[in-house]
């Protein structure tokens, strides 16, 4: 494993003194009194709590960075000279261009995606709510699904509840379903997910009958964390509004103490929580069923990096339960909202959770039950990634789950927006290589064009960021599938991979590189 950093790093804007530390600790070997800094325990000493995120929150993502005994990087994907699947064994045919990468989940009423994969849970953080229409038009026009997250109408300032406290007007929620209905056509779905505090305030009640949403997503964890999502609060009267509306807000902003804090000035964002979800079979099983007669045609389920025995229970309680797609996130994940240490030491990995996955879903097979459709996710970013997930789970991996990977080109797009009025200095030389111009930086923008005419010159740049970095991905994939001899997602299967270490091989039961179609050789060679 690649030296580790434990009391020092760039997410949290810290770094050791010492050339040398000590591996576990990660206090510098030699630590000096009078030392200025500026390790985690050097700045915890004077801002305390406000060290368990990454920093500036709420400006940034981060996800974290410990190098597992076992990763995706080691596993490697098969490339034939063999045969074809899902087209002629024709060289004029039987072309990269022609792979077709559309997916489908689902248990009847099946969502349609053009490329395998959809973006993680943007909720109520700043990142989400500032880069939205980025984020949705994006999501839209690539074909592919949107999460809208946790906690969206929570943190609505405009929002109204009735006397029994349950939403009757949320006009953020309202903003975030549009973007993305604008210039949604067959492929792709908004889902909307819920934790305690949703279901208490009535979200699903409010976007099936006022919006018409028509999928709903279960929360019962991410693999970032294990608590509950948050977010900072950078007004006493905002927090405290927060607090009333039933969210775990600290310090207690009606503590007095910590309105001295804050108007003095050390205290300078609230911490706004949400609660702990506790799972049980009969609970599950109505809360599904409770949904589906609200009129949502879709309900689906986010699980988290627990061990094995709440990953049986998603996927049992799933299958039981008729759900349409289980994601199931492995750590470290992370976005920038979770805390630093928590991303870097809690929960299974992804490799091994999605192992674990696999196994569970292949007995429940054996044993006569439909194991439900399940997406990975968990610190994907490239074509290749997504090619290792969806073959490591064959055949109950229909989509790969992304993070960072699908926000970064919005945002970066965004600021182009920006550069390109001339703020914040311009162009940087790694955009005005390309022009100057959007139409000349922008690959894909003539593309878009031709689809919506005039109307693509409407769109936010980061949504031509998403559409391109979807296209990159897409066309990566044809590739490798066509390498790999597979013309169609549903082809793509556990046989397309290898094991670079034995190590590999007894986590994910993928044979080693010196095992892998060993017999058949053998049969050539012998025969």
């Amino acid at each position: 494993m690649n030296l580790q950093r434990p009391n020092a790093n760039d997410a949290l804007e810290t770094k050791n003194r010492s050339r040398n530390i000590a591996p576990q600790s990660g206090i510098c070997s030699r630590c000096i009194d009078g030392c200025k800094g500026n390790c985690d325990m050097f700045r915890a000493t004077f801002r305390g709590r406000e060290l368990l995120y990454p920093q500036p929150f709420g400006s940034i993502t981060a996800g974290a960075d410990k190098d597992y005994p076992v990763d995706y990087s080691h596993l490697n994907i098969m490339g034939y000279a063999l045969g074809a699947k899902g087209v002629e064994a024709n060289p004029d045919k039987a072309v990269f261009p022609a792979v077709n990468t559309e997916t489908s989940y689902g248990v009847t009423d099946k969502v349609k995606m053009k490329v395998p994969i959809f973006t993680g849970a943007l909720g109520s953080t700043d990142i989400a709510r500032k880069n939205w229409s980025h984020f949705a038009i994006g999501a839209a026009i690539s074909g592919i699904s949107l999460v809208c997250g946790e906690n969206v109408c929570g943190i609505d300032p405009e929002l109204e509840l009735d006397g029994n406290g349950k939403i009757t007007k949320s006009p953020e929620m309202d903003r975030r379903v549009k973007e993305y209905r604008r210039y949604h056509e067959n492929y792709g779905d908004i889902l909307v997910q819920m934790n305690v505090e949703d279901t208490r305030n009535g979200v699903a009640e409010y976007v099936i009958d006022k919006l018409g949403v028509e999928t709903i997503e279960l929360k019962w964890g991410q693999g970032a964390k294990c608590i509950g999502g948050e977010i900072k609060v950078n007004s006493l009267k905002r927090a405290i509004e927060l607090k009333k509306r039933g969210y775990i807000v600290t310090p207690d902003p009606e503590d007095p103490a910590s309105q001295a804090a804050f108007k003095a000035g050390p205290l300078k964002q609230f911490e706004r929580h949400s609660r702990l979800g506790f799972i049980d079979q009969e609970g599950f099983m109505k809360e599904v069923e409770r949904i589906r007669n609200l009129g949502a045609k879709r309900i689906t389920l986010k699980t988290g990096a627990y061990p094995m025995r709440e990953l049986a229970m998603a996927i049992r309680w799933s299958s039981d339960a008729g759900i349409d797609l289980l994601t199931i996130d492995g750590a470290p994940g992370g976005t920038g909202m979770s805390p630093w240490r928590m991303m870097s030491e809690w929960g299974i990995p992804s490799i091994y959770l999605h192992s674990m996955a696999y196994e569970l879903c292949d007995r429940l097979a054996r044993n006569g039950k439909r194991p439900p459709d399940i997406a990975f996710a968990g610190g994907f970013s490239a074509e290749d990634h997504v090619f290792k997930a969806l073959a490591l789970g064959s055949p109950y991996c229909k989509a790969v789950c992304m993070g960072r990977a699908l926000m970064i080109p919005g945002m970066v797009g965004k600021n182009a927006e920006k550069w390109l009025r001339g703020e914040d200095g311009g162009l940087p030389s790694t955009v005005s290589r390309f022009g100057t111009t959007k139409e000349e930086i922008f690959m894909n923008y003539e593309v878009l064009k031709k689809i919506y005419g005039s109307e693509a010159e409407t769109f936010p740049l980061g949504a031509i960021g998403i559409f391109s970095a979807t296209d990159k991905i897409k066309v990566g994939l044809q590739q490798l599938m066509a390498g790999s001899r597979n013309w169609e997602v549903k082809y793509i299967n556990r046989k397309d991979l290898f094991s670079l270490t034995e190590e590999c091989a007894q986590v994910t039961k993928i044979p080693y590189v010196m095992d892998a179609y060993r017999e058949e050789a053998l049969k050539i060679i012998d025969a």
